[in-house]
């Protein structure tokens, strides 16, 4: 009844799962996701209204508003179509500063630029795709790897509810992928099933080598998945082991 009715819908706050996004298409809504940060007030990126939208891209920046995708070492260097790097973003409505905080403010205001710990990549038609937090990229073995790509694999899987892939300690490869998984009501899977799922759609290295099976993953009041939650919990566990 509610799909019936429900003409528009905007989304931001977190990236929606190109699974659901496509699942609200096919009732015949309309879709489009934004950007912003409480350091820009407001929306600086999203999918036009009238014109062309891309499905899993946050769109392309408002008027009066300078976005580029530098290198995530140094943040100096926009990096090529295609590939990743930190959304930096410069307009009149981005904070000044924090608040009595001149440290947090030089780690993220420099030469009128914010830098945003977003990891996007941008296309031929300059439409942006978040990729995933800065933060919660996972370095195994000497890879970079971003979850959130992993994150789509796992809504793939048509027992899957809900799930989240964060990165874990390891002492031989710095850390481990492993992911949490909620599964439809009604649905059971094993460790190995979803392993064996991921492995048929990701290289070998980004493959989680563990599952843990939950009734529900821990989120903000904004609905965001609490992966530094997850990972203080795995953190615990290997202190006490």
């Amino acid at each position: 009844d509610l799909a019936r009715k429900l003409k528009l819908l905007n989304s931001g706050a977190a990236p929606m799962p190109v699974e659901l996004i496509e699942q609200v298409k096919d009732m015949g809504i309309f879709f489009s996701e934004g950007w912003g940060m409480s350091e820009t007030t407001s929306l600086g990126i999203a999918n036009p209204i009238l014109g062309l939208k891309k499905v899993g891209s946050i769109g392309i920046p408002f008027p009066d508003t300078d976005v580029k995708i530098v290198d995530v070492e140094e943040g100096k260097n926009e990096v090529p179509v295609g590939e990743p790097g930190e959304i930096i973003i410069r307009s009149p409505l981005v904070m000044k500063e924090y608040w009595e905080d001149p440290e947090e403010t030089a780690g993220q205001v420099k030469n009128g630029w914010l830098y945003t710990g977003d990891i996007a990549i941008r296309d031929e038609d300059h439409y942006i795709f978040i990729v995933d937090r800065k933060k919660d990229m996972i370095i195994a073995g000497g890879f970079n790897i971003y979850p959130r790509e992993i994150d789509e694999v796992l809504f793939q899987h048509p027992k899957v509810l809900d799930a989240v892939s964060v990165g874990v300690p390891d002492p031989y490869r710095g850390e481990t992928v492993k992911a949490f998984i909620v599964l439809k009501p009604g649905e059971s899977a094993t460790e190995e099933e979803i392993i064996e799922f991921c492995r048929k759609k990701l290289a070998a290295y980004k493959v989680p080598k563990m599952v843990e099976f939950r009734d529900s993953l821990p989120k903000s009041a904004v609905g965001k998945v609490l992966r530094k939650v997850l990972r203080a919990e795995e953190e615990a566990k290997m202190k006490k082991n």
